[in-house]
């Protein structure tokens, strides 16, 4: 258990920028200024009741993927089951556990946590999530090896515990790795699918895919077009019947993008749904 308190401990104590929806949050529900946020930090928030500190500080404290991929090393020497997690999160309230956040004029602000961020934090950390020898030994031998604690931490999510859905993952990287195909990038647009959609196993996700494809392209269609002016007199500003507005590029470039990761998607795991 304490090495698992002295990772959390070391991870929640880094400084961190405090998140833009933190600030936000202080500014319309506390009506705290950017001026007077530090002085709330430090002097208000432990005050505040655990539904309103977890209504503040659930951005900052909802560990991202690069945050789970810290404890790749620990998870794989040992698991922690749910039931001692409350434990842990006792542990790490009574140390006790000191965040660090910085605002924007750079100055670092302390604040002791309270068991409902550190219980946030601890919860999603998936701390006793087992990933099978196959996959384990797969990732193990993944090019490139900086990348190997961030892909356990993909396999740990709970999207892939189900073994037809973490099938999904295996067959996507045995198929890249051997087409020398691999991408970090490719790899977390397939996570974000999955946890999006939740397709149960490699059949129904290949069968969504030319539905997925239309939405898109018609997306991208749609995005190209510019937006009907409301007067003509707008029109003529912008050129009557020569519009010289832009579309969205980079809303349209991110379309694109994912329409060519579903299509190589669709061509790397189709095999094997036949």
């Amino acid at each position: 258990m304490q090495k698992f308190v002295d990772c959390v401990a070391r991870e929640l104590e880094k400084p961190r920028p405090i998140l833009k929806q933190v600030v936000d949050h202080a500014s319309s529900r506390h009506e705290v200024s950017r001026d007077e946020l530090g002085p709330f930090l430090e002097n208000v928030v432990g005050g505040l009741e655990d539904v309103e500190i977890d209504l503040l500080f659930s951005p900052q404290f909802t560990p991202t993927l690069v945050d789970q991929a810290a404890f790749s090393p620990t998870i794989d020497e040992e698991r922690l089951s749910e039931d001692r997690w409350s434990a842990l999160t006792a542990a790490l309230t009574e140390r006790p556990t000191v965040a660090r956040l910085i605002t924007e004029d750079g100055v670092e602000h302390a604040i002791t946590l309270t068991d409902i961020s550190i219980g946030r934090f601890v919860t999603r950390l998936n701390l006793d999530a087992e990933i099978p020898e196959p996959l384990a030994k797969l990732l193990e031998s993944m090019p490139p090896a900086e990348d190997r604690d961030l892909l356990k931490a993909v396999a740990r999510r709970p999207c892939f515990r189900r073994d037809s859905a973490r099938d999904v993952l295996f067959q996507f990287l045995v198929k890249t790795t051997a087409d020398d195909a691999y991408s970090l990038a490719d790899t977390l647009l397939l996570l974000e699918l999955m946890e999006t959609y939740k397709p149960a196993d490699i059949a129904d996700l290949l069968g969504r895919i030319p539905h997925w494809l239309d939405v898109l392209e018609n997306e991208v269609t749609a995005a190209g077009q510019p937006k009907p002016f409301f007067a003509e007199r707008v029109q003529e500003l912008h050129g009557g019947g020569r519009d010289q507005r832009h579309a969205d590029g980079s809303l349209i470039d991110r379309k694109k993008r994912n329409m060519e990761f579903l299509k190589r998607l669709e061509t790397l795991l189709g095999p094997v749904a036949g």
